[in-house]
């Protein structure tokens, strides 16, 4: 049995500011909602464990499939409640880490040395990373042999025109774009709000909130292939 480890942030504020964010509730269902009609078992992990809070714009945006994982004991318990920390998290049980969006994980993933660790650990026996929206902060600063992973890859996040017109570019500690070209990736992107996947080897990322269902189609195809074809970087 395959098993994907899906990242959740923590933050509940906009750093400075009495703005409420938290994880952007689809971004974590949708994808659950697929990985269970595909037979994949996930867990959740957040940098602290424990609670995680919802993005309240989030909840405008939930439609019947997505509040079908949200009402469910098991999402309000394993995710939202009583998420693992990642001192509880052994890498060798997952063949994939996702990192799910929301603009709360641009303060606790991309330093996380903890998650870098088990996303690297995941990678190295030839697991997939994939990230959606913001959750492209979970990517920026892994590194191999001293390298940014993401170095001359092409992967997506959630773009300045996006934060733009979400009105929060003032806010945001760092632009995506700007982040992932500085650390040599090839940023590639749609315009606004359109869903946007792409994979370069074991990467895969997803542009946006509406993004998630192709990053996680993606990723499905990519873990049912035969081992043998699993090992590019």
């Amino acid at each position: 049995m395959q098993k994907v480890l899906v990242v959740l942030t923590n933050v509940d504020h906009y750093q400075g500011t009495t703005d409420l964010t938290g994880l952007w509730l689809g971004e974590a269902a949708e994808f659950v909602d697929e990985m269970t009609q595909a037979g994949i078992e996930v867990d959740y992990v957040s940098p602290q464990g424990g609670f995680v809070p919802l993005d309240p714009r989030s909840m405008k945006y939930a439609d019947s499939a997505i509040l079908k994982i949200y009402e469910s004991a098991d999402f309000k318990k394993r995710a939202l409640t009583a998420s693992l920390a990642p001192q509880d998290v052994n890498p060798a049980d997952y063949s994939a880490i996702y990192y799910t969006g929301g603009h709360g994980v641009m303060w606790d993933f991309p330093d996380n040395s903890e998650l870098q660790k088990i996303a690297m650990a995941i990678y190295h026996h030839h697991g997939y990373i994939s990230s959606v929206c913001h959750g492209i902060a979970g990517l920026l600063n892994l590194k191999e042999d001293g390298q940014y992973l993401i170095n001359g890859k092409n992967i997506t996040g959630f773009t300045t025109s996006e934060e733009i017109l979400a009105g929060k570019k003032s806010v945001v500690p760092f632009l995506n774009k700007k982040a992932a070209e500085d650390h040599g990736a090839h940023f590639r992107q749609k315009l606004a709000y359109r869903k946007y996947a792409i994979q370069d080897g074991r990467l895969i990322t997803g542009q946006n909130p509406f993004s998630v269902r192709a990053v996680a189609k993606k990723l499905i195809a990519a873990l049912k292939k035969p081992a043998a074809l699993q090992t590019g970087k």
